[in-house]
This record gives structure tokens, C-alpha cells and sequence, in this order.
């Protein structure tokens, strides 16, 4: 059995670290956070694992999961390598979802295998996450053989790892995709929700017609593509109605329609037999 120690004990690294342990194939050896408070309440929650007051008490162990916000990675990593705690062929590696794994440089010029290891889950309540993580991707980065040994931890906890591309900048990006997935879609909506106000419509109602439509969309989307899932007025060179649409709307919402509008006409590509009445349309200067 493989031991793992926790570094942060914060909502994802206990979430993670009791279904290591539930797995049957890890063992929680020991926690460490800033706060002693925080490792203590982690280590009874998860119902295992030594908690330690200093990280240079930490013991040797296989795993080494870095669970500190982003800013700390670094600091860790160096501090581990001062103390010389992570031995050689053991398995470094931190979850945060836009940084990569040299983070752990410290780390990896002591022979530990170091990766970044981000699962595109939501950590808000760690008994509900443990309950329903299962199915999880997890975005892999970093040296080979870490990204296979926790390719293998990933499946133990009922996750599934995919790897990155090891170009620089590809972390990042991969970031940004579900930034942009998950944030902008709730800043998409709300605006889409005020505008249905602003038609008179209850909010109660608007509530029932957008988010409607986004899981009819959604559906598309995942069946056919998200260009053939593409409908409305732009993809129907529609330009009398999008005129109509960007009378009516705010200055700020019509620079967000404007700017998803010109995306829309690329996304579109062949569908639209002429995209540039409509590109003229959206990018004309009040």
C-alpha cells in the first residue's frame, strides 16, 4: 500500500485525501497546514492520517499531494527541498489548475517525480464531493512517470486522468478553457436573465426561459457540435434583427453581444452566406 502525506488541508485536499484512503490502495500518513487548527479538524474528518504542528516533521512517503493556494506552491516546493523530506522517485505533485509543474523545480532536481494534477470538479462541500466525484476528469502535467503513477491514483479514487501537452503555456490555456466554460456561462446568463427583465418578463419566468434554453443548448452541443449547434439570428444572416438587438440594449451589455456576435460569425463560417454584412453590423462604432 502506497502512503500519501497532505500538505493543506482545505476543502479539495481532504476531499482528495479521504478518498485515497477509502480506496484501499493509499495510506493517509500525515497532514500539515499553516493552521494546526485546520490540519487537526481535516484529520478527524477524514478519520486518518498523523497531523503534524511543523512540515519538517512530516515523515517519508510515497505521495506527496501540495494542496495550498497557488501563491504557496512555490514556497513549498523550496522549503521541502531545504529540509530534504521528499526522497528520491517519490511522487510530488500540487492541484492547482493553471499552474504547471515546475512549480516543484525544488523538487525534481532531487529526483522526485513532480506533475501538476487538476481535477475540473467543484470542492465547495468535501462530504458532497467525495459522494459524487466518480467520473471526474483530472488534467495531468509533468514528468512521465509521475503522470503515470497518478494516472493510476486518479482511477483508484474513481477519477479519470487525461494528460496535457507538455508545450508551454498549455496549463494555462487549459485553465482558461474552463474559465471561460464555467464563469462565463453564469456572467452570460445573468445578462441574458436582465434582459428578459428588461422585456417585463417576472424573474421567476426568466428564470424558467434562459436556463431552458442553456440545457437545450447544452444538449445540442454535446450531440451534434457546437457549430452545428449554433441557431438564431446571426447564423441566419439575420442583420435586420441584430440591429433591433443592439438598439435596445445597454452599452455594456451590447459590448459583450458585439464581441460574442463577431465569434458567433467565425463559429458560423460556411453556414453564413454573408458574413460580412453582419460582421460590418457588429463592430460599426455608435
Amino acid at each position: 500500500m502506497l502512503t500519501l502525506n497532505l500538505i493543506g488541508a482545505g476543502r479539495l485536499g481532504k476531499s482528495i485525501a479521504q478518498m485515497a484512503q477509502q480506496s484501499g490502495r493509499y495510506r493517509l500518513a500525515a497532514i500539515y497546514s499553516r493552521s494546526l487548527a485546520s490540519s487537526t479538524a481535516a484529520g478527524m474528518w477524514i478519520g486518518a492520517g498523523e497531523v503534524v504542528a511543523q512540515l519538517g516533521d512530516l515523515p517519508s512517503a510515497d505521495l506527496w499531494l501540495i494542496s495550498v493556494p497557488d501563491g504557496a506552491i512555490a514556497g513549498v516546493a523550496a522549503e521541502l527541498a531545504e529540509l530534504k523530506l521528499v526522497k528520491q522517485g517519490a511522487v510530488a505533485f500540487h492541484a492547482s489548475g493553471a499552474l504547471a509543474a515546475d512549480q516543484l523545480a525544488p523538487l525534481a532536481a532531487q529526483g522526485a517525480y513532480c506533475a501538476s494534477w487538476h481535477p475540473a470538479f467543484s470542492f465547495a462541500d468535501p462530504t458532497r464531493a467525495v459522494q459524487t466525484f466518480v467520473g471526474t476528469l483530472c488534467a495531468l502535467e509533468g514528468d512521465a512517470k509521475a503522470v503515470a503513477i497518478l494516472s493510476e491514483f486518479t482511477a483508484a479514487i474513481g477519477g479519470c486522468a487525461f494528460a496535457l501537452s507538455s508545450e508551454a503555456g498549455a496549463k494555462v490555456a487549459y485553465h482558461a478553457a474552463l474559465s471561460m466554460a464555467a464563469n462565463f456561462l453564469v456572467t452570460l446568463s445573468d445578462l441574458s436573465l436582465k434582459t428578459a427583465e428588461q422585456a417585463g418578463i417576472a424573474p421567476e419566468i426568466a428564470q424558467q426561459l434562459v436556463l431552458g434554453l442553456i440545457r437545450q443548448t447544452l444538449n445540442n452541443i454535446d450531440s451534434l457540435g457546437a457549430a452545428a449547434a449554433l441557431t438564431g439570428p446571426i447564423v441566419r444572416g439575420d442583420a435586420a434583427t441584430v440591429a433591433q438587438h443592439l438598439a435596445v440594449l445597454p452599452p455594456a451589455t451590447q459590448a459583450v453581444y458585439r464581441a460574442l456576435g463577431v465569434a458567433t460569425v467565425a463559429l458560423a463560417g460556411e453556414r453564413l452566406s454573408h458574413p460580412a454584412t453582419i460582421n460590418q453590423l457588429l463592430r460599426a462604432k455608435d
